[in-house]
């Protein structure tokens, strides 16, 4: 018999396969929305206006201003381009950031919003924005950020480049990790985290030796789907405090930042959550932190902080701020211990 436990899931609306880009202007329209902006980062700005003229009459323009850990003066100039062009509903063309981007407008707007995702990194079925601010990174929860509709065309990735790819891959891990050891995690949601680690497992090494694999494609982002789900239904822990951290404070990129930290992370609350994440370190060789360190080198990912810019004089400060208002995590949050932990990732050991 299962142990008790309390669910909620969130609702949003899927729609996964080669080809379904095609379906963004039907799914305006079903919103009951007449006219979307585009969103992006300015890398992906010329497949944004593409999706924009593609839209035709059902697109008001395109806004390529989203950046890493949504600082709220980009999204003030978001609305702005938002409410001059007469759009009702976003378009997010994109991973993290752009996402991000159209959160912070729907949360201030209420307007809805389609997600294009075309990297791994899962928040795009969470209810969770990340905002930036005077060098401090804070997040909420709320169901008014949950995208309305989410479009997975596997098509779109495969132009995603092989270190962003296994990055990206290594984030949505992160959250799967985090999501078989929280407080409010459930039956669905644990299946739901070893199948995504699976997912991906097994895709992120076949991308590498092939980036155009297209089912190797399909299958990440079938992985990233289920991870960014349980990631937007249980509570994350020390790992994504650590992430937020880095990011908001020292400005280290995202996914590189949860790439080079979950060996570590994992191996912090390994044995203290030995149980809760055997299924995970069974995938990876038996010992969880060891065996992502060893995961991650073996696709060329970046396994050293120091490499992000962060320096060795960072870490005082760093291993502070994420010992203050530390999110729930099974094994003690400790000042010490964080520090050491920083310390082998930034220099790229393998977790003690």
């Amino acid at each position: 018999m299962a142990a008790p436990f309390t669910a909620t899931f969130n609702q949003a609306r899927i729609l996964f396969g080669p080809g379904t880009l095609n379906a963004v202007a039907a799914e305006i329209e079903a919103l009951g929305a007449a006219r979307a902006l585009v969103l992006s980062t300015p890398f992906q700005r010329a497949d944004a206006e593409a999706l924009a003229r593609r839209l035709g009459n059902r697109a008001s323009g395109v806004f390529s201003g989203a950046a890493m850990h949504t600082p709220v003066e980009v999204t003030a100039q978001a609305i702005e381009s938002y409410r001059a062009s007469g759009a009702d509903c976003v378009v997010a063309l994109g991973g993290g950031s752009t996402i991000g981007l159209g959160k912070a407008i729907a949360l201030r707007t209420d307007c809805p919003q389609i997600v294009v995702a075309t990297t791994y990194a899962g928040s795009e079925v969470t209810p969770i924005l990340g905002q930036t601010e005077n060098g401090l990174k804070t997040t909420l929860r709320d169901a008014g950020v949950l995208p309305e509709v989410v479009i997975y065309d596997p098509d779109l990735t495969l132009g995603l480049p092989v270190a962003m790819s296994v990055t990206s891959g290594l984030n949505a891990i992160a959250h799967a990790v985090e999501a078989l050891y929280a407080r409010d995690r459930n039956p669905v949601t644990s299946m739901q985290a070893v199948e995504g680690m699976r997912a991906l497992r097994d895709a992120l090494p076949a991308i590498v030796a092939d980036p155009g694999d297209a089912a190797a494609r399909g299958e990440a982002l079938y992985g990233s789907w289920l991870c960014g789900t349980v990631l937007g239904t249980v509570g994350m822990s020390l790992h994504h405090k650590l992430c937020h951290t880095l990011g908001g404070s020292f400005d280290t990129p995202h996914a590189e930042t949860h790439a080079i930290l979950i060996p570590h992370t994992a191996a912090y609350n390994e044995a203290a959550a030995t149980d809760e994440l055997r299924p995970a370190a069974a995938l990876f060789g038996g010992t969880l932190g060891a065996g992502l360190w060893r995961f991650a080198k073996r696709l060329g990912a970046p396994l050293a902080l120091k490499d992000l810019g962060l320096s060795e004089a960072d870490l005082d400060r760093a291993a502070g701020i994420a010992a203050q208002n530390p999110y729930w995590n099974p094994r003690p949050v400790e000042r010490g211990a964080i520090r050491a932990l920083l310390q082998d990732a930034w220099a790229g050991t393998a977790p003690a």
